[in-house]
């Protein structure tokens, strides 16, 4: 996941996408970097917009965030009676 922020932050600042900026700054958080992780994002981006990708995702997420809240069905807190608890416990200690 820290490749993928790495890759919207260098986007964000208007830098390119590259390996080796995606380098730069994972290493610059002291977290080592996986090379192999770093050449598949870069390629998985190649031809993409982001900004284009970004807009869609947020158009996407915004009804079924508000559609789920309204649907989830509400739990109901089963207590266990006080009494019946405390002779469970007392038959711990004889």
């Amino acid at each position: 996941m820290e490749y993928t922020y790495a890759a919207l932050l260098l986007h964000k600042l208007g830098q390119e996408v590259s390996e080796h900026n995606l380098h730069k700054v994972i290493s610059s958080t002291g977290a080592p970097v996986d090379e192999a992780k770093v050449k598949v994002l870069v390629a998985s981006l190649k031809g993409i917009n982001i900004d284009e990708q970004l807009a869609n995702a947020s158009i996407a997420a915004a009804p079924a965030a508000g559609a789920g809240a309204s649907e989830a069905p509400k739990e109901e807190k089963k207590e266990e009676p006080r009494a019946e608890a405390a002779e469970g416990l007392a038959s711990l200690f004889g």
